[in-house]
């Protein structure tokens, strides 16, 4: 076992994804140890991002062959859509276990453990047969689980190695692979099911990178790296020693109980609003992620660009294209918001909240417009999408940093995982099943044809532009209370 002092405050104070640096920290960190060479902590560093990169490749792989399957399986919109709502439900349920595990265990035994679990099921799940619809579903579910044992354990290993600066640096650059390796997802999903003529072959190369990953992890990753806990920052002021009354591993906030610092935490208004609006992103963005390849080829048909997929392998151009978007807009995005935040906020105090209302705003009539025209200039649509994404992916930093700076820091820990329990919940863990099951029914009520099979996907997908303007004003309510809220938080 590791040192189980661990507390989940240093990866919440480094999840700002650089849009705090520069601005100062309440208390020093602690040094990295002397024997820790910094070439090997940037191997290190270099293995998890390229272990963050096929984990995200991994999620994205189905929505990037998504009509390859439908028709392998034979599947309406509605079940479609299930395939990724089973993966995110398995990944945010399975998400608190593991960080659990990870402050108590050896985290690279977990590590090694959850990329070969999900590599196995990944390349397993490429030789299921139609008539087991079923059984690809759960395969889907359990390659969740081994994602999420991945995502809430190797933050906490950077988080450790690396002073406050350079740490939230090192981990903007591990969270830049999660657009990076969403948009590979669909690149490598399609170039392979092009290139071979068989979607099952996008299954079977990621396990393999997986398995270059877990060697990797073996060879440079140390067995035990020294935990770095709040409390040790703390001391590290007061230059007092550890008592022996401490209990190892007990997270200490006071005197109160969990029960009490979530009541605390519905009481703080910003954080309540700034956290319905993350889920009103994350419900977007799930969406977006799942759909969209798709509904361009209905798009294409209806002008009749491209023919029906009747043959083994679909075209596939669609989700090249947006796989690509996916890659340049996340990489320019998360930069644009952090810096935006940086400097806006040193000359208005409400600038956080209200970039992420800006954003939210302009992102929704983007995406209105992309539905709008897709039927007559499929370059508008592309173009549109490419600017809602773009300003999706500017809020990701700065929601962060608020959640930081409002929520004291002896309740940060639970702040963070309720919000990210809440935005899995009602956002990108559902919205791609009702958008599928909402086009359904719409489906039901005409003729088959490909003219509704597109009305129906844009009418269903319009819900999209409606719960991004939502998440907009959520932001600007926001900014009605964050000032109160941070004085409060400070105090």
């Amino acid at each position: 076992h590791e040192d189980t002092g661990l507390q989940l405050q240093p990866l919440l104070e480094g999840q700002n994804y650089g849009a705090a640096a520069g601005d100062g920290a309440q208390c020093p960190a602690v040094s990295v140890p002397r024997n820790s060479p910094a070439m090997r902590d940037c191997l290190v560093v270099a293995v998890l991002c390229f272990g963050n990169l096929i984990n995200f490749m991994d999620w994205f792989i189905v929505p990037g062959i998504l009509l390859d399957i439908q028709k392998y399986f034979g599947l309406s919109d509605g079940k479609t859509g299930l395939l990724q709502t089973v993966f995110t439900l398995c990944y945010m349920l399975a998400a608190p276990i593991f960080g659990y595990l990870g402050d108590r265990y050896n985290r690279k035994i977990i590590l090694g453990a959850g990329i070969l679990f999900w590599s196995g099921v990944t390349l397993g799940s490429s030789f299921i047969t139609e008539s087991y619809y079923r059984i690809f579903v759960l395969s889907r579910g359990l390659v969740g689980i081994g994602t999420a044992s991945y995502s809430t354990v190797a933050p906490t290993i950077i988080a450790d190695l690396f002073e406050e600066g350079k740490r939230t640096t090192v981990l903007s650059i591990f969270y830049i692979f999660i657009p990076v390796g969403s948009g590979c997802g669909y690149m490598l999903a399609a170039g392979m099911a092009k290139g071979t003529g068989d979607w099952h072959w996008a299954f079977r190369v990621t396990p393999c990178m997986g398995g270059l990953a877990l060697v990797l992890l073996l060879l440079l990753v140390p067995h035990r790296i020294q935990r770095r806990t709040a409390r040790h920052r703390a001391l590290s002021i007061s230059g007092t020693r550890r008592g022996a009354d401490e209990t190892p591993g007990v997270h200490r906030t006071g005197k109160t109980t969990w029960c009490q610092d979530v009541g605390s935490l519905a009481k703080n208004c910003s954080f309540v609003w700034s956290s319905l609006g993350l889920t009103a992103m994350a419900f977007v963005t799930g969406a977006l992620g799942m759909w969209v390849p798709l509904f361009l080829y209905r798009a294409q048909l209806v002008q009749g660009i491209v023919p029906p997929c009747l043959q083994e392998s679909c075209n596939s151009s669609n989700s090249l294209i947006f796989g690509g978007i996916t890659i340049g807009t996340g990489i320019l995005g998360v930069i644009a918001g952090a810096e935006a935040a940086r400097r806006l906020r040193k000359i208005y105090n409400k600038a956080d909240p209200l970039i992420c209302a800006t954003s939210m705003f302009i992102s929704a009539l983007c995406l209105y417009t992309a539905l709008m025209v897709a039927q007559t200039n499929i370059l508008s649509t592309f173009i549109f999408i490419a600017f809602g994404e773009l300003f999706l992916s500017v809020n990701w930093a700065v929601v962060t940093d608020i959640l930081l700076y409002v929520v004291t820091p002896r309740r940060q820990s639970t702040a963070i995982a309720l919000q990210i329990l809440l935005s899995h919940l009602l956002g990108d863990a559902g919205s791609p099943y009702l958008i599928g099951a909402i086009s359904n029914a719409l489906q039901a009520q005409g003729a088959p044809s490909f003219q509704s099979s597109f009305r129906s996907i844009q009418s269903s997908f319009a819900i999209c532009a409606f719960v991004g303007a939502f998440g907009g004003a959520f932001f600007l309510l926001t900014s009605l209370y964050i000032e109160g809220d941070r004085r409060e938080a400070e105090r």
